[in-house]
């Protein structure tokens, strides 16, 4: 199976490419700045891939994305690119969870061998919020125990945990950030692991959302915003410092 992923839904660019060869698979990886360079890097970091493994963009089986939550620009250019070069290919497109892309990406890195586990995977939302959701795994299939929510961090609290669905890790990027605000009950409730929506976590998790009919045409991909409001109107701004005024 050949497939393509990538992700701009963070401060990271990452693409990875899977490739299907009479020695088995393989897979190339790309890693840079994201922000404002993911929109110009973005594309030819795929056409490099691509050239690097000798395969034509037509003979993918499926792209993949980092559908959200996340960066809202970030997300709209990953979504953009893999549907201008699906569409172009006639490729189907895999739209994939952030937040359970963080939770394969640590698994990966941190459980491998582990054969059942929880994730409570977190992703900076910044404006002092995070991205949380839950999720188990177990028999090579990933579960949602908890959607995705924003959350303060000190609002943070450990899931209900049940021992037979294996240990926690604690995973995603916010622990440099808001470390000193999260509650030391949440932190020592699990194994903490620095982890990112990668793309090669994606490419693990396409076979079984492949598998599951969850492919969609090109034109119907797109990104999934939990935070519908990202910055506050000229009035709102104004009531606060008069609120703020008043109280001094």
């Amino acid at each position: 199976m050949n497939l393509l992923a990538m992700d701009t839904g963070t401060e990271f660019l990452s693409i990875a490419l899977r490739t299907q060869g009479v020695d088995g698979p393989r897979v190339w990886e790309h890693q840079g700045p994201g922000g404002a360079r993911a929109s110009t890097d973005l594309i030819a970091g795929v056409l490099d891939l691509l050239a690097q493994a000798g395969l034509p963009m037509s003979t993918l089986d499926a792209m993949a994305f980092g559908a959200g939550p996340g960066s809202f620009t970030g997300l709209r250019t990953a979504c953009s690119v893999v549907q201008g070069l699906a569409f172009g290919a006639k490729v189907p497109v895999l739209p994939v969870d952030s937040l359970l892309a963080v939770a394969e990406d640590a698994r990966q890195s941190a459980a491998a061998e582990v054969p059942a586990l929880q994730v409570l995977a977190l992703l900076d939302a910044r404006m002092d919020e995070m991205y949380a959701a839950h999720y188990a795994y177990a028999h090579g299939q990933w579960r949602v125990l908890q959607p995705c929510q924003l959350v303060r961090p000190e609002a943070l609290r450990l899931p209900a945990l049940d021992a037979s669905q294996g240990p926690l890790l604690l995973a995603g990027n916010v622990f440099a950030v808001y470390a000193e605000r999260l509650d030391p009950v949440v932190l020592q409730g699990g194994m903490v692991v620095s982890a990112l929506p990668t793309a090669a976590a994606m490419l693990r998790l396409a076979p079984a959302m492949l598998a599951a009919g969850l492919a969609v045409d090109a034109a119907h991909a797109m990104p999934s915003y939990i935070r519908d409001k990202v910055a506050k109107t000229t009035s709102e701004r104004l009531a606060e410092k008069a609120a703020a005024a008043s109280a001094a």
